[in-house]
């Protein structure tokens, strides 16, 4: 075994040991493409070993999903099969793990007409809605993690060769979850007792706002009454404790919709429905976004604000500090995953149920009236620099430091 085999294996046990937390019979359901088989095999095999009753992969093909936007009609890609919902609900049902590899290129479907890209995003949205609402409020466990496609690879690294390139990128990746240390599991264990010391120390504070300042965002966020701070691990319906993003850097909270005001811009591009964004900044009045301007996919932002009420509206704000693991790579992932977890981040859409306190146990009207955001969309876009600084505001209207030069001031 290579050291890089020997490091993917870390990561597949990682995965299922720390991401999903398999044991006592837990069913697994894992949603990759093809570029992913190699991790999604070694996944299933230690998840089998683990004791898990039922393994399901549902396997996709970038190659496939972009010939399917190319011809199909907007009225077929504006539906989605019942039974492609059914069989992920009967899996939540069942209290099952929910791992899904990213693979795609960040422009796998750059030259898709953009009406085609809204319908399918808003048909998914549409489709998955009760879904996403048990995922973002834990009542099963779930994990997102990364797996270099060549494509992808390629965006990367483009002076390399393909191979050179995917193993690069793998092995970036490897660094990024900690699988190239001796002991991964004990290294989550340490990290996870890191960003719960922050999570600890922030809910005791109870800010009522944070004010964001630096080059081209000037920006004051509300945070809504008994709000709640996560980052980690996160515990599902059936109290087994999970791992949501892998990796993560994160702590996060869920604003106050309706107290957002300022201007914000964006400083790294933001992948998304495999196209770019760059340079665009938001306007913010009362919580929703009256003004944006963006100099590359000004389209795609425009489709992410047209998407239905609450996508003009911000659903997460979370701090990462600059001097991170993966920020002081210094590597663009043109991913989401990665690069969110390299930065401070907001993001445009639905709140997590579970960053108020019994939000788990809140209807949507409650959870409204409480300034939680809903939409069916979910897009993070990172802000955070080395300039950037933030202040915590209380009821008096005092100011602490939280964030000085990009990183945490206390």
């Amino acid at each position: 075994m290579t050291n890089l085999e020997e490091k993917l294996y870390k990561y597949a046990e990682l995965l299922v040991d720390v991401g999903i937390n398999v044991k006592d019979g837990k069913k697994l359901y894992i949603r990759a493409t093809s570029d992913a088989l190699p991790l999604v095999r070694l996944v299933t095999k230690i998840a089998y070993e683990r004791g898990s009753e039922d393994v399901r992969v549902s396997l996709g093909d970038d190659t496939l999903s972009r010939l399917n936007a190319q011809y199909k009609s907007k009225g077929e890609l504006s539906s989605i099969h019942d039974f492609d919902v059914a069989e992920r609900m009967y899996y939540s049902d069942e209290k099952a793990g929910f791992l899904s590899i990213i693979s795609s290129s960040p422009e796998l479907l750059k030259d898709i007409a953009s009406d085609k890209l809204m319908a399918m995003q808003v048909a998914s949205g549409k489709a998955f809605k009760e879904f996403s609402a048990r995922t973002q409020s834990d009542y099963h466990s779930w994990c997102v993690a990364g797996y270099p496609s060549v494509e992808w690879a390629r965006l990367v690294y483009p002076e390399k060769s393909d191979d050179e390139a995917v193993d690069a990128l793998l092995d970036l990746i490897l660094y990024t979850v900690r699988a190239d240390v001796d002991n991964p599991v004990e290294a989550w264990i340490e990290h996870d007792k890191t960003l719960h010391e922050k999570v600890d120390y922030l809910n005791d504070k109870q800010f009522t706002a944070l004010r964001y300042e630096g080059p081209g965002t000037d920006l004051t966020i509300g945070l809504p009454e008994n709000h709640l701070w996560a980052g980690a691990s996160s515990t599902d319906s059936n109290g087994v404790s999970f791992m949501a993003n892998m990796p993560t850097e994160e702590v996060f909270t869920a604003p106050d919709k309706n107290r957002v005001d300022g201007y914000v811009s964006n400083t790294l591009p933001l992948s998304h429905g495999g196209n770019i964004i760059d340079n665009f900044k938001l306007t913010f009045k009362d919580g929703e976004v009256v003004d944006y301007e963006a100099e590359r996919g000004y389209d795609i932002l425009k489709n992410i604000m047209d998407t239905d009420e609450g996508a003009r509206r911000l659903g997460e704000v979370a701090l990462v500090p600059h001097d991170s693991p993966i920020s002081n790579k210094g590597i663009l992932f043109y991913n989401t995953l990665f690069d969110e977890n390299a930065s401070c981040h907001i993001a445009l859409g639905s709140a997590y149920a579970f960053s108020i306190q019994d939000g788990k146990n809140m209807s949507r009207e409650e959870l409204d009236q409480k300034g939680l955001n809903d939409s069916i969309t979910h897009v993070d876009f990172m802000i955070g620099s080395e300039d950037l600084n933030i202040y915590g505001l209380d009821a008096e209207g005092n100011e602490s430091l939280v964030f000085k030069q990009g990183n945490w001031a206390f």
